[in-house]
């Protein structure tokens, strides 16, 4: 039988909004279901050969309301893609495909869209998921529509990924190009964006050091301390810094801060369990100093050929770790040795140096018994504490397709339920409250 959680725990502080709002109450009737499941997503476009490209998509971060708890905002990315036959090519499914944010209500087990936040850039132009220009986030992908045309760059092109609902609502948003970090209104209009090449809206930058991310591995998870002060960032793997062959097994993640005030930033080194794994795929705020980390393989649940083996939820402290910024702001950053943090690779590499880590504690593993009968997705993507003890998940459905390995799409058929993945939050309550 699905668990039910009360829903006045989002109520009592949500992280991942870092909202400062009073608590309030809650119908004792409500609750959470053990998941609840995106109804009835719209046909987004249909490829030559005949798969459907849903919209869905909008696993990618999640953001409760902290004044409606039967209300949560989902992000897509670029948009459903697929590699192409050229090397470093890529088909966009949809080349006008508009990055989102879909405000979606929790009623019977379900998750109803209601409305549809388009992404603009300041001049309110809707903003595509292309590419960014060389010198400005490129990924060096060339990009094509369905029938091989090449598509272009644009500036404003962003791979959303990381969301924040603030407490004024305009939102926030991380992306694995630049990466840069965006500033939206609440209609989805451009405010600020901030990135390490200075081309952005609004003159802020971020440390150089992160253009050396590895390609479509950028800022991938995205929070907001509890006082409404400063922007944490987790970056989903590894930089290729100085190279991808340099960093080969490097487990050395960074967290970044970004003071909203002054602009200042600091940076940590996190440690992923292994160096195979796809990376970190969120951040949540627990506090100013204490925050939660979804870290994850590429494997679906349930697989029975090739099953997942690692998706948890840990606990990270920045306290008494290491802030590895470099005051000269170099493109490799702060050298020890003459290596980057990166080279360092793992533990005792960091130890040999003097840095010390962020610490951080296991809190949930997705692929044990708190999920029954099994996680089945494969990309668990978004991560929100709501209350004290109680864990939202959403997963990437990657809009209902997969690479068919041929320059086109084929349908995403979950192992685990022999079904097309559509995106679904689900509610954990954890045994012991992380605050």
């Amino acid at each position: 039988m699905p668990k039910h959680y009360p829903l006045l725990a989002l109520l009592l502080g949500t992280a991942a909004l870092a909202s400062c709002q009073k608590d309030v109450d809650a119908p004792a009737t409500a609750s959470y279901p053990a998941y609840a499941e995106a109804s009835n997503p719209k046909t987004l476009a249909t490829a030559p050969n005949g798969t459907v490209l849903y919209n869905g998509g909008f696993g990618s971060a999640l953001a409760p309301d902290p004044s409606d708890p039967t209300v949560f905002y989902l992000l897509t990315d670029r948009g459903p893609n697929a590699a192409g036959v050229a090397p470093n090519s890529i088909v966009f499914g949809k080349a006008d495909f508009t990055p989102q944010i879909g405000k979606f209500r929790l009623k019977d087990n379900q998750l109803t869209l209601e409305q549809t936040i388009l992404l603009k850039n300041s001049a309110g132009l809707p903003l595509t998921g292309l590419p960014n220009p060389a010198g400005q986030g490129s990924t060096g992908e060339t990009a094509l529509d369905l029938s091989g045309n090449a598509l272009g760059t644009s500036a404003d092109g962003i791979d959303s990924e990381g969301l924040v609902l603030a407490p004024d609502g305009t939102f926030w948003i991380s992306d694995e190009y630049g990466p840069h970090i965006a500033h939206f209104d609440a209609t989805g209009k451009q405010l600020e964006r901030i990135n390490p090449f200075g081309t952005g809206q609004g003159g802020r930058t971020l440390p150089l050091v992160l253009a050396r991310r590895r390609p479509n591995r950028g800022m991938e998870g995205l929070c907001l301390t509890p006082d409404g002060k400063t922007l944490v960032g987790l970056m989903q793997s590894p930089l290729y810094n100085p190279s991808s062959s340099a960093v080969s097994g490097s487990t050395v993640l960074r967290v970044v801060t970004f003071d909203l005030a002054s602009g200042a930033t600091k940076q940590y080194a996190y440690l992923m369990e292994n160096a195979s794994l796809t990376g970190c795929s969120e951040i949540a705020a627990i506090s100013g100093t204490t925050f939660l980390a979804l870290e994850r393989d590429g494997l679906y649940g349930g697989d029975a050929s090739k099953p997942a083996a690692l998706k948890r939820v840990y606990k990270f402290d920045l306290a008494g770790a290491t802030d590895i910024s470099d005051a000269s702001n170099a493109a490799a950053g702060k050298l020890y040795n003459g290596q980057t943090v990166e080279q360092l690779k793992d533990q005792a590499g960091l130890a040999a140096a003097g840095v010390v880590p962020v610490t951080k504690t296991l809190v949930l593993d997705l692929l044990g018994s708190a999920i029954s009968p099994v996680y089945p997705h494969d990309k668990a993507e978004g991560l929100a504490l709501l209350g004290n003890d109680v864990l939202a998940i959403s997963n990437d459905d990657d809009f209902g397709v997969v690479d068919n390995g041929s320059n086109g799409f084929a349908p995403k058929i979950l192992p685990a339920t022999g079904k097309v993945d559509v995106n679904r939050i689900y509610f954990v309550k954890l045994d012991k409250a992380l605050r």
